[in-house]
């Protein structure tokens, strides 16, 4: 077993151990029989770390598993399909996490907390991946901000209205935070100098997004009306006034901000 690094970031592969992959790639040259959906995504989430999205082609993710382009076409209908089951893949590491919880049993707080700690633990296992989560087209183009994974989008929503929020209040908040988490953990990657600009994207809407069966998040389907709104300026507007208030409280405090502080 590996020894976490001492004064290691604890959300970094370093810090928690090892590498937090939970896809198990087919190793290069494994050959075709040991081919499924699963192990082309797990290797083309291998091989973007090693060498960045941009490096990835059909033709160079087959020699990387030491079979021919074609053989990838049977579990992936093409590259925008791959990108899409990789953004999907690395999301669902979240629910193979043991410090991220489903649901808000030990309180919304706690439940956000983890859920934030968790995102960043795959943002920093898998920097080069990481800007797909925010780039892809959304399965739910209504959806804002327009994530990909719904099952991210529910699960969220869901805790926080069985937690005592109202359906606009808890749309409220998963606004707010998706748009402070990623914003943060984009910035944290570009820092280890990935590329965070999206990559060039079809035009009009993907046909995935437009074929995605919703049944299966019936809460986000609910809330379609309050999803579809944009208020991206007001809400930039009442998060730079809160910030500005905690400033406030700091300056009368004669004191700077403390990386340990947080409200419980």
């Amino acid at each position: 077993m590996t020894t976490p690094h001492e004064g290691a970031d604890p959300d970094s592969p370093e810090g928690r151990g090892g590498a937090a992959a939970a896809i198990p790639a087919a190793p290069p040259g494994g050959g075709r029989g040991a081919l499924d959906r699963r192990r082309v995504l797990g290797a083309a989430i291998a091989f973007i770390d090693q060498e960045g999205l941009n490096a990835l082609t059909m033709r160079r993710l087959g020699a990387y598993l030491g079979v021919e382009a074609m053989a990838l076409y049977r579990y992936v209908p093409g590259r925008e399909n791959l990108l899409d089951g990789v953004v999907e893949s690395v999301i669902d590491e979240l629910y193979g996490d043991p410090d991220v919880h489903l649901s808000a049993s030990h309180g919304w707080q706690d439940y956000l907390q983890r859920l934030a700690h968790g995102v960043r633990r795959i943002a920093l296992a898998h920097p080069e991946v990481f800007p797909l989560v925010a780039s892809r087209p959304p399965a739910a183009p209504w959806v804002r901000p327009p994530l990909r994974s719904l099952r991210w989008v529910e699960s969220f929503l869901t805790a926080l209205i069985d937690s005592g929020f109202t359906e606009e209040a808890a749309v409220a908040a998963y606004r707010a935070y998706s748009s402070f988490l990623l914003g943060h953990l984009l910035l944290e990657v570009s820092q280890k100098g990935v590329k965070i600009s999206p990559e060039d994207q079809p035009e009009g809407v993907p046909a995935t997004a437009a074929a995605t069966d919703l049944s299966e998040y019936p809460t986000v389907v609910r809330l379609e009306s309050l999803l579809s709104l944009d208020e991206s300026a007001a809400e930039f507007e009442e998060a730079l006034e809160n910030l500005l208030e905690r400033l406030e409280i700091v300056l009368a405090e004669g004191r700077t901000p403390r990386r340990g502080d947080r409200r419980r």
